[in-house]
């Protein structure tokens, strides 16, 4: 027997709105933001991952965040430097986790500070 991640869940101040962000970031949907304490994003459903891939789900917490996630997300996208120009258009901020300069992936912030990586883009596969 096993089981698959059903959803991944974040505290948050402004659940929709972080749920925006994350959906305008993933290019996924919003789903159930009607409701002012809880707000999640998934894959469209015409995706071929949707149903596989975790809905990303934003609780309201009373709290503001005030240290480093014990959990985050790792982004790999087909052209870093243009998804950290698009990221940051979005609200996301590039932040200091302790990662020094010599590695190849960039630490962001969500706009309610929740970090996540953005990795470098992948060699293209040889001829």
């Amino acid at each position: 027997m096993s089981s698959r991640i059903e959803t991944c869940s974040f505290d948050s101040a402004a659940p929709a709105e972080t749920a925006r962000f994350w959906a305008a970031a993933l290019g996924w949907e919003v789903v159930d933001d009607d409701d002012p304490d809880e707000a999640g994003v998934r894959r469209p459903e015409r995706a071929p991952e949707a149903g596989v891939q975790p809905e990303l789900v934003f609780l309201r917490v009373p709290e503001t965040k005030t240290v480093k996630n014990r959990l985050h997300l790792d982004l790999r996208p087909d052209d870093q430097a243009a998804e950290l120009a698009r990221l940051e258009a979005l609200g996301a901020t590039r932040v200091d986790i302790g990662q020094g300069d010599d590695v190849t992936w960039v630490a962001m912030a969500d706009p309610e500070g929740n970090e996540f990586c953005v990795l470098q883009t992948p060699d293209p596969m040889p001829a």
